[in-house]
């Protein structure tokens, strides 16, 4: 029947001997948007209020001033307040004016003495921080008016009989208690709000970081499997074009394949164990301008001819600039092995007095052939230089060669170690 009934409303059947979530929902608490959790029913914290503010009351009642003693009424009004606690946390307006009616109605037959308004506090309390602020305010706003109405117009038609109207520094008393009350609400609301503030602050920050470590891993992927993959490509090309005419040039070429592709597995797992372990040191270093030797041979390998010039007081450069320079220049001859019809690249590196210049020209012209990039490395590139505050200038020369221009702004941790000039 059960199955039946879920079917008929559009819903998928219940398991076997599970129960519908709604029922779920209410027994072990839900969460009332976003970030905030589960608001469970506070059954434990009423039921000590519930136990102990009757007793409370009745013993305040019977030691104070004329020895008041509790009617059967006022019996049931007093056991009857502690009944909305548990609504305070699903229903804090509903708690609220449940909890300030009874509290009033008990003041109306003529008690009080007594811990009484605890209840009436803890629910302002919970509608405050819970964000019900006009309602609660406008809950204590009445309730206070109602109780001066009683104490000092309504006196006569209430019991007990001959009763007197209360002194005005009563009132001023309860003024006071209400506003500290208040107070206390407001100040623990705002404290709440700075708390979710941050909370919420902290996991944006923690979702930046962990984006851009993402397109770190992005970047760092595309330009060691874009520079080795066009060098096997080309490799692979050259291996099947001679392997019945020159096998012993096929063998060159898929012993450079073998060479190019453990070396992209290399710098890939290193990239991975970064991932994998996060807190340790890497393996082997980053790849900077050191090792542009080995770039330089790779791209001859691919039967690209790539001279490289120095210009300016080399100086050791922070780790991070030297990766960007070493990346930039490898995406740069890519594109070359790629897109270009030339088989010779420039590269000149310029040390500044606090910059880093990269020129990689080509004399094209652009092959316009797809050659299976992914058409990110220009966007890479621009990246890796925004990240470090600088900037990449490409385009055709007026010559019909393409240029590839960097800047990159250098922090010198240390002196100039050599004064060379390459031509």
């Amino acid at each position: 029947m059960e199955e039946q009934r879920s079917q008929r409303r559009g819903g998928p059947p219940h398991p076997p001997g599970a129960r519908p979530a709604r029922r779920r929902r209410w027994a072990h608490g839900h969460a009332h948007g976003p970030g905030r959790g589960p608001r469970r029913t506070p059954w434990l914290s009423s039921l000590v209020v519930a136990a102990s503010v009757p007793v409370a009351t009745a013993f305040a009642s019977s030691h104070g001033e004329g020895d008041e003693r509790l009617t059967p009424l006022a019996w049931a009004l007093l056991l009857l307040v502690p009944v909305f606690l548990p609504l305070r946390r699903h229903r804090p307006v509903l708690a609220l004016a449940g909890t300030a009616v009874v509290t009033l109605a008990f003041l109306a037959v003529g008690h009080r003495y007594g811990p009484v308004f605890v209840p009436l506090v803890i629910t302002v309390f919970t509608a405050v921080v819970s964000g019900r602020r006009q309602a609660a305010w406008w809950t204590v706003g009445a309730f206070w008016a109602c109780h001066a109405l009683f104490a000092h117009w309504l006196h006569r038609h209430l019991p007990p009989a001959g009763d007197r109207a209360a002194p005005w520094g009563h009132e001023l008393i309860a003024a006071a208690w209400v506003c500290a009350v208040l107070a206390a609400s407001e100040l623990a609301r705002i404290k709440k709000e700075e708390w979710i503030r941050q909370r919420t602050e902290r996991a944006a920050a923690a979702r930046r970081r962990a984006d851009e470590e993402r397109l770190r891993i992005a970047r760092e992927l595309h330009d060691v499997l874009a520079h080795s993959i066009s060098v096997i490509n080309v490799q692979a090309g050259v291996g099947l074009a001679l392997l019945d005419s020159d096998p012993e040039q096929a063998r060159t070429a898929l012993t450079t394949i073998k060479a190019a592709s453990k070396e992209a597995l290399g710098e890939v797992r290193q990239v991975l164990d970064g991932l994998r372990t996060p807190g340790d040191a890497p393996r082997a270093p980053a790849p900077g301008l050191d090792r542009l030797p080995e770039l330089v041979e790779q791209a001859a390998t691919a039967g690209l001819d790539v001279t490289v010039a120095t210009g300016g007081a080399s100086f050791p450069l922070p780790p991070g600039t030297d990766l960007a320079a070493f990346r930039i220049v490898q995406e740069a001859l890519t594109n070359v092995v790629r897109h270009s019809g030339s088989r010779r690249a420039r590269v000149r590196i310029v040390y500044g007095r606090d910059r880093l210049a990269l020129h990689v020209d080509d004399d094209g012209p652009a092959t316009g052939s797809d050659a299976g990039g992914s058409g990110n490395g220009l966007a890479g590139m621009r990246e890796r230089a925004a990240a470090l505050g600088g900037g990449i200038e490409a385009g055709v020369r007026p010559d019909g060669g393409f240029r590839v221009r960097a800047d990159l702004p250098v922090r010198r941790a240390a002196l100039p170690v050599q004064q060379k000039e390459t031509p």
